[in-house]
């Protein structure tokens, strides 16, 4: 053996990185366009979702301007009425017998399960597509489940209370007393719909499409409009052919007033086609359409001012009625809401 071992010695090596010269001069146009592209696309999607989040909160879960209760007769009286209300209930009449709700030995349907897709434009630009489901027990106890892009919105009424949850506000309730889902009147379901026209008045005749119809008009009743709700009414077109309604349309007028800043107003019109009548159980349900909503946003100051299109195309892809299963506690609303409206 020789002498001693001599320990290898180890090196590492190190990368060093040279030092960048200063910018001189105007900065790289590619770097500078790379980080205005991501803020152009940070803003397209904010807008994007806001314009979505606008679109859900006009047409995902909008009501009807009247109450309605499920004890109401569908066999309307046209004595002793005037003329208007008389042609409205004899026009309700032939609605009815033209859906089949009057026929010998109808089997009354006491649930019903909906589902369908729809697809919402923005401004003709920004495309939205989703779903829905739909449950129902009496016009004024229902729920609906829909997904609209990214966001999901719930909302229902147990008989008491209306109520409905959005990502962006969480649970709240609706004001006034329960009244019927809009969507619901959209030729989905012919009693509830004759029901929310009892007190309607004909104001006349109107070509919709290749259909003249007859108007009938019911509005919001003074003793439920407040401070926020100024006017809302709706209109419904029947074909003077077919007997169906074939068009519907309503007008809500709101205040909102915040302390320190000026009064707003929003003006919100919607109309829909109905159409695409099949007969489900006997009983004839429009399975397609086509809602087109205009939002005008006013106040003191032009700067207040703005306009705002948006349309839905829906489709309906199944309907059962007299669910299994379906009971009241299907309806209850969430603890938050509980908590509030008592």
């Amino acid at each position: 053996m020789g002498g001693p071992r001599r320990r290898s010695k180890v090196y590492r090596l190190v990368s060093v990185q040279p030092l960048t010269p200063l910018m001189e001069g105007p900065p790289d146009p590619n770097t500078e366009d790379k980080k205005s592209k991501k803020e152009s696309h940070d803003i397209t999607s904010r807008k994007r979702l806001n314009n979505l989040k606008l679109m859900l909160g006009v047409l995902a879960c909008p009501l009807s301007p009247v109450s309605v209760q499920a004890e109401q007769t569908t066999h309307f009286s046209i004595k002793d009425s005037p003329i208007e209300a008389s042609s409205a209930r004899y026009i309700l009449h032939q609605y009815l017998a033209a859906t089949g709700c009057l026929k010998p030995k109808k089997k009354e349907v006491k649930s019903r399960y909906i589902a369908g897709s729809l697809k919402m434009v923005y401004d003709e630009s920004a495309t939205e597509s989703g779903c829905f489901v739909l449950w129902q027990m009496s016009p004024d106890m229902w729920l609906v489940d829909m997904v609209v892009g990214r966001c999901k919105v719930v909302a229902g009424s147990n008989g008491g209370v209306v109520w409905r949850h959005m990502p962006w506000l969480g649970p709240h309730a609706a004001r006034g007393p329960p009244r019927p889902l809009r969507r619901i009147i959209q030729g989905l379901d012919p009693k509830g719909t004759a029901r929310v026209f009892e007190n309607a008045h004909c104001i006349g005749e109107k070509r919709i499409g290749d259909d003249d119809c007859f108007v009938l008009k019911v509005s919001m009743n003074m003793g439920v409009l407040n401070a926020e709700v100024i006017r809302h009414v709706l209109y419904g077109y029947f074909s003077q052919r077919s007997g169906l309604v074939v068009y519907i349309e309503d007008s809500h007028l709101t205040r909102v007033q915040t302390l320190g800043i000026d009064t707003v107003y929003w003006e919100t019109t919607i109309g829909s086609t109905i159409e695409d009548y099949r007969e489900i159980d006997g009983t004839l349900i429009a399975h397609q359409g086509r809602t087109v909503a205009t939002v005008f946003r006013f106040g003191k100051g032009s700067g207040n001012e703005i306009r705002t299109r948006m349309v839905e195309k829906w489709r309906i892809d199944d309907v059962v009625f007299d669910v299994p299963g379906l009971s009241i506690d299907c309806f209850i609303p969430p603890a938050e809401i509980l908590g509030v409206s008592k």
